[in-house]
């Protein structure tokens, strides 16, 4: 349940067109739900403008449906994160309603997953930035925790330091995007040219990706942390569904 269902419900209650103990019902839904294996914050949307979103890594397969089932039947969607095929060819089998989808791209199962929203006219957007194509499976991450939280998007793909001149045709839409996340592994230097370039936030995400040194992702995470651009902030590594999260609130600021 979010703010706008809430308090469409005490309205109701308000014009005698709902029950008391109706809607009594519905709220003691909140602020949580106590299953056997987990205990799932269906009230996080009201404090913080978006729903639980659930962990799928080490995770069974049987305890992310229902985690998800749950979260779904309160607030309409459910997204779950880093789950493994294996686990998503065993819930895809059982018969259900809605029926779950799996992207394997972003390794995320949702139910009632809203339809992408691209950018049009004028409204604030995030620009998903990738600086190889290897970084793609933590850009899909973010673009599908977007996807989720409703926000308009678009994805500039392999525009890296090693061809910088890659980035010139896009700086229009850079810079009319309302924050832009930065996605780079090696040694991690994306972020630090675009936040050179742009006055909007730049969230860095470094990348598990390179060789030796890279030193899967520290040596992307360390050169994003020290970067001498300003307006960079800096999630884990590998963590895009952090980045989109952290884009959410600059959204949700802007357009309050």
């Amino acid at each position: 349940m979010n703010r706008d269902a809430l308090t469409e419900l005490l309205e109701q209650v308000a014009a005698g067109k709902i029950q008391t103990d109706s809607a009594l019902e519905k709220i003691s839904q909140l602020p949580f739900r106590e299953l056997a294996h987990s205990t799932l914050d269906l009230h996080r949307e009201l404090r913080q403008g978006s729903p639980e979103v659930i962990f799928g890594q080490n995770k069974s397969a049987e305890q992310i449906i229902e985690n998800l089932t749950r979260i779904h039947a309160t607030h309409g969607k459910a997204l779950a994160t880093r789950v493994s095929k294996g686990k998503a060819r065993r819930i895809l089998a059982e018969e259900q309603s809605p029926q779950p989808i799996y992207c394997a791209a972003s390794r995320s199962l949702s139910l009632g997953l809203p339809p992408a929203k691209n950018e049009s006219n004028g409204s604030p957007y995030v620009a998903i930035v990738t600086a190889g194509t290897s970084d793609l499976p933590v850009a899909h991450e973010a673009a599908t925790t977007l996807q989720f939280l409703e926000h308009p998007f678009v994805s500039i793909n392999d525009i890296g330091v090693a061809g910088i001149h890659r980035i010139l045709p896009h700086l229009d839409t850079l810079r009319r995007a309302t924050a832009v996340i930065a996605i780079a592994g090696m040694e991690g230097a994306l972020p630090s040219v675009l936040g050179g370039f742009l006055s909007c936030p730049v969230i860095a995400v470094p990348t598990s990706v390179g060789y030796g040194t890279a030193k899967k992702g520290e040596t992307a995470l360390h050169a994003m942390l020290t970067s001498c651009a300003s307006g960079i902030a800096v999630v884990n590594i590998d963590n895009g569904f952090g980045a989109a999260l952290f884009a959410d609130t600059i959204l949700r600021q802007t357009v309050a």
